[in-house]
């Protein structure tokens, strides 16, 4: 792990990672983990556009431990852990979220195999609701998306009985008194009407049990399907129910930058 006196220079002190024994260095993980070619890595490290840590690295030769030490480009975390695991799933409904299921209930741990041991939900959706479900074995970035302090709008699909009014936006948006408190969302968007049903967006950070439901029946349109379609900025794109595809760089690191990693 580097050192956490670096000197003026930007170079780790004696630590680990400043060593010639420990650690990869610094241009050869970059590359590995698909930011640039080695050579392109080295010119990012001299324009001062790579830290470790928390500080910018200069020079040449500067290791890291990818298992410990964090590396941020321009700004955005990079994932140079290669055990690092992150996963999107596109949750059927009628599954559960859980691993496993004492009752041999369909679980979302019977799509994962052999790598649900390794890897846990990050959040809930109701055995009802279907869409984006990340799973990942970084237990910081979870606990960090779960937590209600950072805020990560999650934004879903719901498909109502129509037609809807036209103030029904502002009306979340100004909150709704549930029997657990006030509840509000933060953006709102008709998609869609047709016979009889309208398709609205929701998004909203709340991460109260069976909020976007709860809010939208208080409002005299309960949900007849939801459907999670987006996490902060990582959003389902073509994936069938039950498809399972891993996040690129740009999507983790848009997960950290939302939760100040």
């Amino acid at each position: 792990m580097m050192s956490e006196h670096p000197d003026r220079t930007g170079k780790p002190g004696t630590g680990s990672a400043g060593t010639a024994e420990g650690g990869v260095r610094l241009q050869k993980l970059l590359s590995q983990a698909g930011v640039a070619s080695r050579r392109a890595s080295e010119q990012m490290i001299t324009e001062g556009r790579v830290e470790v840590n928390g500080r910018p690295v200069l020079e040449m030769g500067v290791r890291v431990d990818p298992a410990v030490d964090k590396v941020h480009v321009d700004g955005t975390r990079v994932v140079v852990n290669r055990e690092a695991t992150y996963l999107l799933l596109n949750k059927p409904t009628g599954i559960l979220c859980a691993m496993s299921d004492d009752q041999d209930r369909p679980c979302i741990g019977d799509y994962l195999g052999e790598r649900q041991g390794r890897l846990f939900h990050v959040g809930r959706l109701d055995v009802n609701t279907e869409g984006l479900l990340l799973l990942t074995n970084d237990g910081e970035l979870a606990n960090r998306l779960m937590h209600p302090s950072y805020q990560v709008a999650k934004t879903y699909l719901a498909e109502v009985p129509g037609p809807v009014p036209k103030d029904l936006g502002r009306t979340l948006k100004n909150g709704i008194e549930l029997d657990d408190g006030l509840a509000a969302i933060d953006g709102f968007r008709l998609v869609d009407v047709e016979q009889g049903r309208a398709l609205v967006e929701v998004v909203l950070h709340e991460g109260r049990k069976h909020i976007v439901r709860r809010l939208l029946k208080a409002a005299g349109h309960p949900v007849q399907r939801l459907v999670r379609t987006a996490v902060g900025t990582v959003r389902l794109s073509n994936e069938r129910p039950g498809a399972i595809r891993r996040l690129d760089g740009n999507e983790v690191g848009s997960l950290y930058k939302a939760v100040g990693m």
